[in-house]
């Protein structure tokens, strides 16, 4: 027996109604292939790297995650670090094949798959395998135990319901079947460590697979990693400190829509300001008559990302071309002399930033912002 999906409150029907409208405005603004879409999903791939795993402890900067999907190196990570990032990029990547795949059937495979490419650094969380005795969850802080998962003995049959479950309920909504994915797995605890950023990974596939909208869009690993405690009290309320699938999920399916409301407001709110920045930013580029590339430079440093050599020449690539080393450097040295980078550290250190034009343009464009709050979203 694991978790039963709950049959949605007319509150909860409610709130599913307004993300719903949320996600088909948000459709409407990333349904063109528009080049700052495409920058705006790199990066919303990379919070949601760094949120999930920042939740077990690993320290990436967004730079860094960007550089671990893009197969740059590292600035500032250190080893275990950036070997947990691209261990999560790395299944990220499948799961954005699987949501297209129309062959794609959930499996007990899968789910282990994706736990391997996720742990495979760590021989010790036994990457892919499913742990072979008991396990608990502990208060770091304390060092008292906070949950028992169930007998390792039933760990194969249980993830077999899960499939099963994930398999045949795709009459209940999506955000509630992905939530419901999410809490069945990190409460089996199925592996030795890396639990938690396995069970935000199938929440992910499973919204992935719905196709309204790309994983990157509709993910709330940022949300999660930005609310950890909350995340933890939730889980924690609804697992009651040892394997207890006949609990009430109500709690749970409530914090997740909370969840998928800022998410895909704050989301919705970035794709509009970040089209109006591109706007700006192209104008000022053609001022100073830098080359059209060179937007994308630009627009990463005005969002408040900080720019390399190597950083620069791997987004052009992803855009579908291609610069050399030296016509980088030329690039990035025009956009300063412009007065719109600043040139910092030295040699291989060497990175760029925004300077004042760009940071004044980000900062008109977010000038009317409005603080986002799902407070509202269910009654007290």
């Amino acid at each position: 027996m694991i978790f039963a999906i709950p049959n949605p409150t007319l509150e909860e029907e409610i709130a599913l109604a307004r993300i719903e409208e949320l996600r088909r405005e948000l459709r409407h603004y990333v349904a063109e292939p528009k080049r700052w879409v495409g920058q705006i999903r790199r990066v919303l791939a990379a919070r949601a790297i760094q949120g999930s795993n920042s939740i077990e402890g690993y320290d990436v900067s967004v730079e860094d995650a960007v550089a671990a999907i893009e197969g740059d190196e590292p600035s500032t990570a250190s080893e275990e670090d950036w070997q947990a990032a691209q261990g999560y990029r790395r299944a990220m990547t499948y799961v954005l094949q699987l949501a297209r795949d129309n062959h794609f059937a959930y499996s007990s495979q899968v789910i282990s798959g994706l736990h391997f490419m996720i742990a495979e650094y760590s021989l010790n969380a036994g990457p892919g395998l499913w742990r072979p005795g008991p396990i608990w969850v502990r208060n770091e802080a304390t060092g008292t135990v906070v949950y028992e998962a169930p007998d390792a003995e039933q760990v194969p049959d249980l993830i077999e319901e899960l499939v099963a479950q994930l398999s045949s309920d795709q009459e209940v909504h999506v955000l509630i079947r992905a939530a419901m994915a999410h809490l069945n797995l990190v409460m089996i605890h199925p592996f030795r460590d890396g639990n938690g950023r396995m069970a935000r990974c199938l929440q992910t596939l499973v919204l992935g697979r719905d196709r309204i909208l790309e994983p990157q869009f509709s993910s709330i690993e940022e949300y999660l990693g930005r609310n950890t405690q909350a995340y933890y009290q939730v889980l924690a309320r609804v697992g009651r400190g040892r394997w207890s699938p006949a609990s009430d999920a109500h709690a749970w399916v409530r914090f997740c829509l909370e969840a998928h409301y800022i998410q895909a407001a704050s989301v919705l709110r970035r794709v509009q300001e970040s089209e109006a920045m591109w706007s700006k930013l192209d104008t000022l580029r053609a001022k100073h008559r830098l080359a059209e590339r060179t937007i994308s430079a630009l627009f990463d440093a005005a969002i408040g990302l900080r720019i390399r050599n190597s950083s620069y020449r791997l987004m052009l690539k992803g855009n579908d071309e291609e610069i050399s080393n030296q016509l980088a450097t030329s690039d990035l040295r025009s956009m300063v002399r412009a007065g719109l980078l600043k040139r910092l550290g030295a040699k291989r250190g060497t990175y760029y930033q925004a300077a004042d034009p760009l940071l004044e343009i980000t900062a008109s464009v977010r000038s009317n912002r409005k603080e986002l709050d799902a407070g509202s979203l269910f009654t007290p």
